[in-house]
């Protein structure tokens, strides 16, 4: 993959009830699916780690959606409460509310959808995809899977878990968190790798393994191709 492909970006603005909440919208030529990212704590739709993954994704020609998860007046008090981030529930309400926009674009409704959630979002990535079935794949980067709860045996969408082999704890969480799972999924585990994958191409070896994955499981169904 090349992060230097063309990509369209766009500033869009969702709808999830009665706000708006900001994202970028970056399109490939002849998209195969689009990905939606649920980030982490105290994250936005500007994370460096994230962007950099969606770009190289981009490369593999799979649209993403990149947005902020609460509004700048929830940030503010999440950034002195940190609790928001931590409210699943919640997040998991904006992620399907994100979806539906997706669904709802006549240029992105036939795609194949997937998420990619990183820490506390990785939660909301399951909990969302537990209710959306057009939702395909997973992908999980340095999750927390184990606070989707209840939601984990519904998930019928195909579950990456991708973890730092330094990311011990959080290890442990995910191998937790797959044991209750009933989809396809598994665990991965980047070699020398922290929780935020700072490590030198680590990242990369991440958006590879995401790559792969959505393009095993992001599939036009028939009846979408033949319209």
């Amino acid at each position: 993959m090349t992060p230097k492909t063309r990509l369209e970006v766009e500033e869009v603005a969702i709808m999830a009830g009665t706000v708006a909440l900001q994202g970028l919208l970056r399109m490939p030529r002849n998209p195969r699916g689009i990905v939606l990212f649920a980030h982490g704590s105290g994250s936005s739709r500007l994370s460096p780690r994230n962007t950099h993954v969606a770009e190289l994704l981009g490369a593999a020609r799979f649209g993403t959606l990149l947005f902020d998860l609460l509004t700048a007046e929830e940030e503010r008090i999440d950034e002195v409460t940190a609790e928001l981030r931590f409210n699943i529930p919640h997040l998991t309400t904006r992620l399907v509310a994100a979806t539906g926009w997706v669904l709802a674009q006549p240029r992105l409704r036939a795609l194949p959808v997937g998420y990619f959630g990183a820490s506390t979002g990785a939660a909301a990535a399951l909990a969302a995809a537990a209710r959306v079935p057009q939702v395909a794949a997973v992908v999980s980067r340095g999750g927390r899977p184990d606070l989707a709860g209840t939601a984990l045996p519904d998930v019928r969408a195909a579950t990456l878990l991708i973890v730092g082999g330094d990311d011990e704890q959080v290890l442990v969480l995910n191998k937790q968190a797959l044991a209750e799972m009933t989809c396809d999924a598994k665990v991965t585990v980047v070699p020398h790798a922290t929780h935020l994958f700072v490590e030198p191409g680590t990242l990369e070896q991440v958006a590879a393994l995401a790559a792969e994955w959505f393009t095993r499981y992001l599939k036009v169904p028939e009846s979408r191709a033949a319209i």
